[in-house]
């Protein structure tokens, strides 16, 4: 079976780390080898530039913000899922891509185009396997959220920008899917599993 590379996508606090923890826990009772990583966050120089990114005190113009993720991006592919994958591993990663396009694309009002341009430079073309798409309302998302980082800070009008823009995206993205993540965790993780190619 070839190694995958499966990526959780959603708003903050639909419940991405949760399932990174229950998936890879399935995946491995079934003998797959299987690395978690995060953006950002998911390398050395990615866990400088997250703290930088969701420190909530500190203001960052849009597209400086695009630039220090597609920077954490970069190293990610090339440090961690790349090698991973070459040496048989399957990956799953808690955001990449559609992040960009959903948050800083239609949540700060970036080009779009230019968020996709730039996103396939910074990944030298890698593209998931599968994309999950943890979908909760921006209302039960602010519930869940406690202490805030500044992408948590912000407001109901971006979390909501973020969600429809993301719900839209994942129509074009192959063996893309929509999972409703309301519900309990070990239900969730159930229906993404049905969804992979695991016989």
């Amino acid at each position: 079976m070839k190694p995958l590379f499966i990526v959780l996508e959603g708003p903050d606090a639909a419940g991405k780390s949760t399932q990174l923890a229950l998936l890879s826990r399935e995946l491995s009772r079934r003998g797959i080898p299987v690395v978690v990583t995060r953006e950002p966050g998911g390398t050395e120089l990615g866990r400088a530039l997250r703290g930088i990114l969701l420190d909530p005190g500190r203001r960052i113009e849009p597209l400086a913000e695009l630039f220090l993720l597609l920077a954490d991006r970069r190293q990610h592919v090339e440090e961690l899922i790349r090698p991973a994958l070459e040496a048989g591993k399957w990956v799953i990663s808690s955001r990449y891509t559609l992040s960009s396009v959903a948050y800083q694309g239609y949540g700060r009002g970036i080009p779009v185009d230019l968020v996709r341009e730039l996103n396939a430079i910074a990944t030298g073309g890698l593209e998931p396997d599968y994309t999950f798409l943890l979908d909760v309302p921006p209302e039960v998302a602010l519930e869940r959220t406690g202490t805030k980082d500044r992408f948590e800070a912000e407001g109901l009008a971006f979390r909501t920008r973020v969600r429809q823009a993301y719900l839209e995206l994942i129509k074009g993205v192959p063996n893309g899917h929509v999972i409703d993540a309301t519900g309990p965790p070990e239900e969730v993780c159930r229906r993404i599993l049905e969804l992979l190619p695991l016989a």
